[in-house]
């Protein structure tokens, strides 16, 4: 119990209050506002229609840029800023160029939720990178929960309208419940094809969320954040699977599951790919959902098929998010071929680089792939070309 009067005539009354974070201006927040930040001063008046006073440069500024300068100087090499878009852009704008002429390398990241102001905080704010959650994460997680067709995909990049690069992907984050959860998949091998597409589709980052690869459900009930499918970042918790795989920092993984290991390697597997892969680090992308759309072999509303390619080598990316292995076939139009300049071969090997296994395919605008995609799961098919031009 807190004396609000202390023996003062009137009860104390906060005014003006402290502002907080998510911009409640009066004594009264309630539990899902963010009463334990700060609304710091970036020079914009919230009580007067949000003006803005940039001139002089307010204090606030000159010190977020001191504090950027002091974490660079000790080798941090990217920041990652918090809802970016509740500080003007004007600040932004002013920050980063300073900070990167002294340190080129640094990389920053913005969560930005709002699409519409996507082009400002990336060309005016001079941002890297912003978080894609209203796209390509909230329509994967639709998929994954059978509340959207597969064929949505194609809508998150063409909606972009070309700063796909400039996207970072994730299928968790700190905010977000675990796919592994009861609120969300249930089960952390459903998310290997939705990995799949995130991670290969474009040559944009990827974000691996910790534990996620480890298959973490983010189910312990919590102190303040409570059983929610996440991982609480309001409590001093012990994440189980994180424990399991550090096994007294012996980090060999003895104590995960057989289940929880293929998982992981799954993960590493497809991480590898791209950094390693050139079609994935640096190739084209050919979306092949427009061309399937009536295929009878090929269902729309849970499978994903798209090319890249780079030099002589293309691969077919597939992505099944059914419940049951599947044979598919997929048509790849002879506009792919003309875009892309593919040789078309009637007999080539494929190999999958998720498993090693090489099948025989046939490459051409006339006849369908054929190949068999597991549940959950999907497939990476390599065909190196360049012996056929010879």
């Amino acid at each position: 119990y807190f004396d609000m009067q202390a023996g003062a005539l009137q009860p104390y009354r906060e005014y003006p209050a402290k502002a907080t974070g998510n911009n409640h201006f009066d004594a009264h927040p309630s539990i899902s506002d963010w009463y334990e930040t700060v609304k710091l001063n970036y020079g914009v008046n919230y009580t007067d229609g949000g003006e803005h006073c940039f001139s002089p440069i307010p204090d606030t500024w000159e010190k977020m840029l001191n504090i950027l300068f002091f974490w660079a100087s000790k080798g941090v090499d990217g920041f990652r800023c918090d809802m970016a878009e509740m500080v003007p852009v004007e600040f932004w704008e002013w920050c980063i160029p300073q900070v990167k002429s002294k340190f080129p390398k640094l990389i920053f990241i913005a969560e930005i939720y709002n699409p519409s102001q996507y082009p400002n905080y990336l060309f005016r704010g001079k941002f890297d990178y912003l978080y894609d959650k209203v796209g390509l994460y909230e329509t994967l997680r639709n998929i994954i929960c059978g509340y959207e067709t597969a064929s949505a995909i194609t809508r998150c990049w063409q909606n972009l309208g070309g700063i796909e690069k400039n996207m970072l992907n994730f299928l968790e984050n700190h905010d977000e419940q675990r796919i592994a959860s009861d609120f969300f998949a249930g089960d952390a091998r459903k998310a290997i094809s939705a990995l799949i597409v995130s991670a290969c589709m474009n040559t944009n980052p990827v974000m691996i969320y910790f534990g996620q690869e480890l298959g973490e459900s983010g189910m312990d009930q919590e102190g303040f954040s409570g059983r929610d499918g996440r991982t609480s970042i309001f409590d001093y918790w012990c994440v189980n699977s994180i424990c399991q795989w550090r096994n007294e920092n012996k980090f060999d993984g003895e104590k995960l599951t057989e289940g929880i290991r293929r998982l992981r390697d799954t993960y590493q597997k497809i991480l590898i790919l791209c950094n390693e892969e050139p079609a994935i680090v640096q190739g084209s992308f050919y979306d092949l959902m427009y061309v399937n759309q009536d295929n009878w072999t090929f269902n729309k509303h849970k499978q994903y098929a798209f090319l890249r390619k780079y030099k002589n080598e293309v691969l077919l990316i597939l992505a099944n998010f059914d419940d049951l292995s599947v044979e598919v076939g997929i048509h790849i139009p002879a506009h792919a071929f003309e875009f892309l300049g593919l040789p078309q071969l009637e007999s080539c090997t494929a190999t999958d680089l998720l498993t090693g296994k090489e099948e025989q395919i046939i490459l051409s605008p006339h006849k369908l792939v054929h190949t068999l995609i597991g549940a959950w799961n999907g497939k990476i098919l390599k065909i190196s070309y360049s012996h056929f031009l010879h």
